[in-house]
């Protein structure tokens, strides 16, 4: 058993010579001097930024920011600057946990092997799910969707993408015909109008926003958004419409350009189908239609579709704000018509760009084989089912002909008892689920809950009968891919805690003790798994097989899909539909809208408050499992949860800065400290996500088309807390 464990450990990356001169440390006493330093992507968000870790004793001891890489330019937020810091975290989980007792890893495996086989013998193969992340490296998603799927039979597994990039990946599928993002960062350089819906980018992705300084075009920078937020503050206009009347805005917006002729009627009849049926759609939202509906003045309206409509290169970027609705594919799509319209795509400075949430969704987006056969296929497609057999060599009954339920559908089916054991990967339901008042509930209904983590002390582990400590950024290697399709590289700079293994060694540990490893003999090891990915890739839009090695990776600053082999050295920078030919059959991107729909929870008599959530500040990353670990990045943000209030409803309810006040929703009631600012509307309030008390009161509405959750509004009361 040790020595399987060992096979698993691979060594410390290799590492580059880097002399004190060139990095600067000619006065450094030499007992702090760095030995060797490598290059890696960050492990936070979908930006992509590449840190240069510093090594001593063949161990990362600190960081800067690569000055040479395409992305960051030299650049890193305060998440990036400590991200070695929660590595070395007291909780860190370093032995598998069995009911509350540390166990070796042989006990682990029985246990798991024995009780999972047990819930499939007695209830069928749907009875157990997994439900995984866009936080490990594309490899380990492939081999964990692979395994479940292929080698344990499993029916169902999805991710926590599914709470951020969704929406998204559905609106570009029906509207371009594959899940493809088609910028590069160089458009935020390029554009003369950059409209940013939904997307507090000065917080969510620093780094992308100092992309945006970097433009030399003296751009014009709009923001949608009910909240004055940080971006909104910079920008040269700000739109604070009504929460989630962004659909109705964007079809009266679509109207005006039409009825004022600004619209590029050459790129839509040569590229586009279905304008005429949208154009009659859109009549109906006249500007004082519009106006009544989203809370703006007409002249605001007009302002807005003159600035698109007079713009050269425009681009359109949206983040949460977008995708986290009730209405949210459609919202995605009428953006995407916008750039369509208007000819605003393929060309430099423009788009219709979604910014992904997770440092990996992307990969997770393709490859995780969950509600996707890998590379973007169809399990429902037999040709594809066939295909991907074909180049695994393994029998095509094994792959399933249904995609898997998706998220909430999952939690669903535990409620209902018809799912009985779950795997959890790399990602804290018990706080980031909404309405997560259920989850403990839901999984003390389980008979089997496994989760796979850094830390043994999430919200989450605490909830588990097995506990498997995984290995973190930074302890293991394979790929990332970011929000501009660039594939870039992970590296093991430090050994992990105790016992801990890196996800892609459990999946193989769990394969073999399966009884399955024969099926994953050749994919050995990280990097033969991006080699069967990238011959699974082969002739899709995301066609990666000219990446040859990680080693060609490394060496070329990452590179954006698609690169087919033999296309070639890849330019740093690369856009899609320069050519105007989308991934539908007949080569046109398609319009794609419907009637808007009324909010799920409006507010009433006794909840007349909105509340929205959003991102609290860059040194805060989703439910804090990791920057919480830092002492810089927990000085960089309130110590404790603050819900946001206008000063007009404070006034009315007698609350002044600090009280305590009770904010209440039909799920649950939360309190908090009330922080005055006009920065929210009255009538609405705001509380950042990465507290679990917000999720205690969110709304479990979801998009029907994505499944994706609506986390930015719902109903709720707000009292001054007396005594």
């Amino acid at each position: 058993m040790k020595n399987l464990i060992r096979a698993f450990e691979g060594p410390l990356t290799s590492e580059v010579v880097l002399s004190p001169g060139e990095f600067g440390l000619g006065k450094v006493p030499a007992r702090l001097r760095p030995e060797r330093t490598t290059s890696m992507v960050c492990g936070y968000c979908s930006t992509g930024c590449s840190l240069n870790v510093h090594l001593k004793g063949g161990a990362a001891v600190n960081l800067t920011p690569d000055t040479e890489y395409p992305v960051n330019q030299g650049m890193a937020c305060p998440k990036g600057w400590e991200s070695l810091a929660p590595l070395g975290a007291e909780d860190r989980a370093t032995r598998p946990i069995l009911d509350g007792a540390e166990v070796d890893w042989h006990t682990a495996m029985e246990a798991f092997c024995e009780r999972f086989k047990g819930i499939q013998q007695a209830h069928g193969n749907g009875a157990v799910a997994f439900l995984s992340t866009g936080q490990i490296c594309t490899e380990e998603m492939a081999m964990l969707g692979s395994l479940a799927k292929f080698g344990m039979g499993m029916l169902h597994g999805d991710g926590n993408t599914r709470q951020c990039m969704a929406t998204s990946v559905v609106a570009y599928k029906e509207s371009f015909g594959f899940d493809a993002p088609p910028y590069t960062y160089q458009d935020f350089e390029e554009s003369d109008v950059i409209v940013l819906i939904g997307s507090n980018l000065c917080i969510t992705h620093p780094i992308m926003w100092q992309r945006v300084l970097a433009n030399r075009r003296s751009p014009e920078i709009v923001v949608i958004d009910p909240r004055r937020t940080e971006t909104a503050m910079q920008a040269t206009r700000h739109v604070p419409l009504a929460p989630k009347s962004d659909l109705v805005l964007f079809y009266g917006l679509a109207r005006l350009l039409i009825e004022r002729g600004w619209i590029d009627a050459e790129f839509i009849a040569q590229h586009t189908s279905g304008f005429d049926e949208f154009a009659r759609h859109v009549d109906a939202f006249t500007l004082a239609e519009t106006g009544a509906r989203t809370g703006l003045a007409e002249a605001e309206i007009e302002a807005l579709a003159a600035a698109i409509g007079s713009g050269k290169r425009v681009s359109f970027w949206w983040t949460m704000g977008v995708n986290q609705g009730h209405e949210a594919v459609r919202t995605a799509q009428a953006i995407i018509n916008l750039a369509l319209m208007t000819g605003n795509i393929g060309k430099p400075g423009t788009g219709a760009n979604s910014i992904t949430g997770q440092c990996n969704a992307m990969g997770s987006r393709l490859f995780s084989n969950t509600t996707n056969l890998l590379g973007g296929r169809d399990f429902t497609d037999a040709g594809h089912r066939e295909e991907v057999a074909q180049r695994l060599g393994i029998d095509v009954e094994r792959i399933p002909a249904s995609p898997s339920m998706s998220y909430d559908q999952i939690l669903d089916a535990i409620d209902r008892g018809e799912i009985r054991g779950l795997w959890i990967v790399a990602t804290n339901t018990a706080h980031s689920w909404i309405n997560r008042g259920r989850i403990a509930e839901l999984f003390e209904k389980l008979d089997f809950l496994v989760v796979q983590d850094m830390y043994h002390s999430t919200e989450t582990a605490q909830l588990a009968d097995l506990v498997l400590p995984a290995a973190a950024w930074g302890e293991k290697d394979g790929t990332f891919i970011n929000s501009e399709r660039r594939v870039g590289l992970v590296k093991k700079v430090a050994r992990a805690p105790g016992e801990a293994l890196a996800d892609f060694s459990i999946f193989k540990l769990v394969a073999s003790y399966w009884g399955c490893a024969q099926l994953f003999e050749s994919w050995r090891d990280p990097e033969a798994v991006f080699g069967l990915l990238a011959e699974l890739s082969r002739g899709r839009p995301c066609d990666m097989s000219g990446i040859e090695s990680y080693r060609m990776l490394d060496e070329a600053g990452g590179i954006q899909w698609p690169l087919p082999r033999g296309g070639g050295a890849a330019a740093s920078q690369r856009r899609l539909f320069e050519d105007g030919r989308f991934y539908h059959a007949d080569g046109r991107a398609r319009f794609v809208f419907a009637d808007p729909q009324p909010m799920p929870e409006p507010v009433d008599d006794k909840f007349p408050f909105l509340l929205l959530t959003g991102r609290g500040s860059s040194a805060q990353w989703h439910t804090q499992t990791r920057t919480g670990k830092s002492a810089i990045l927990r000085k960089l943000h309130p110590g404790e949860l603050l819900v946001e209030i206008n000063p007009a409803d404070a006034d009315r309810l007698g609350i002044q800065r600090g009280d305590r006040i009770a904010v209440a929703s039909r799920r649950g009631e939360i309190e908090a400290p009330a922080f005055i600012t006009r920065r929210v509307q009255p009538g609405q309030v705001f509380a950042a996500m990465h507290e679990s008390l917000a999720n205690l009161l969110t709304h479990p509405s979801f998009d029907p088309h994505s499944r994706q959750p609506n986390y930015k509004a719902c109903a709720v009361r707000v009292e001054r807390r007396r005594g």
